[in-house]
């Protein structure tokens, strides 16, 4: 990579943290997709032209990559050119002529109540590991977190007494979640039993250490949970966000309120939210048909 790009790729990535607050994982994000760019294109990112722009993202369309992937990186190159400009660098901006594929909406994957109580039923919690994951996922359902927020909790977040957990969310963003009593139980069972065995005697503040007492990665715990929904039986393909969906489809169709949602998720847009307003939807259009004398 020039070094000039390199020089730009990295001036940008501070710019954002510091205007933006961005965490850690979308600056990595907007990293991997300019390099990406960087190496499908001739010249410095700087002294691209229109033409380099518009072959690149050709190329990437022809290597089939998914429309949500490339929309998203094609955002990502726009962003950098507008900023560009907007800081002076540049006169003209080469992505102007960039469009975004049209996606449809997308609907989150989640599950039925029914077979979240079978997976979070799946850990052996006469196990150290099990209990520790049994734990997790509790708070996972109870609370919407993403798993990055999850294995990055410390003790310290969590007031068993008043039922409530402090999470530090994306760009660095803190909220008070509501926790549960069944969650809370698990936990206080998880802290007794199992958590000192893990951490033994190692100083450490994360809540859910890995098997050496060190924090886990959101890759080691989202392994665990396709290993659990696999012994549940649930076969069908689930993501690392699937408790999250469940916890706030579940909420809505139990009548809560979205702001209430929006807020324990952590959505800085209510936007982002509405969109389980269609899930909540088809799951009481479901009921009415099977249940109503006239559905």
């Amino acid at each position: 990579m020039p070094p000039a790009t390199q020089a730009a790729i990295d001036g940008y990535l501070d710019e954002l943290w510091l205007e933006r607050g961005l965490a850690r994982n979308s600056l990595a994000a907007y990293r991997r997709d300019l390099t990406e760019l960087a190496r499908r294109i001739e010249r410095p990112l700087l002294e691209a032209r229109p033409t380099d722009l518009l072959r690149a993202v050709a190329e990437r369309y022809a290597a089939g990559y998914r429309a949500r992937s490339s929309a998203r990186w094609v955002s990502c190159i726009r962003g950098f050119y507008r900023h560009q400009v907007r800081k002076g660098r540049l006169a003209v901006d080469p992505s102007l002529e960039l469009s975004l594929p049209k996606l449809g909406r997308q609907l989150p994957g989640s599950l039925s109540e029914a077979e979240v109580t079978t997976l979070l039923g799946a850990p052996v919690v006469t196990q150290p590991l099990g209990l520790r994951d049994r734990a997790m996922l509790e708070l996972l359902y109870a609370t919407g977190l993403r798993i990055s927020e999850l294995v990055t909790l410390t003790a310290g977040a969590l007031n068993l007494r008043q039922g409530v957990l402090r999470v530090t969310g994306k760009g660095g963003k803190e909220r008070l979640v509501p926790v549960g009593q069944e969650a809370l139980d698990w936990i206080e069972r998880y802290l007794a039993d199992a958590r000192p065995l893990l951490v033994a005697g190692r100083a450490t503040s994360v809540l859910f250490p890995s098997r050496l007492g060190r924090p886990m990665t959101r890759q080691t715990f989202w392994h665990a949970i396709k290993r659990h929904a696999h012994a549940a039986g649930i076969e069908r393909p689930i993501s690392p966000h699937t408790l999250r969906h469940a916890f706030a489809t579940h909420l809505l169709n139990h009548g809560a309120d979205l702001r209430a949602v929006q807020m324990m998720l952590g959505h800085a847009d209510l936007s982002t939210t509405q969109i389980y307003t269609h899930v909540a939807q088809a799951r009481l259009k479901e009921l009415h048909a099977a249940h109503h004398p006239r559905g």
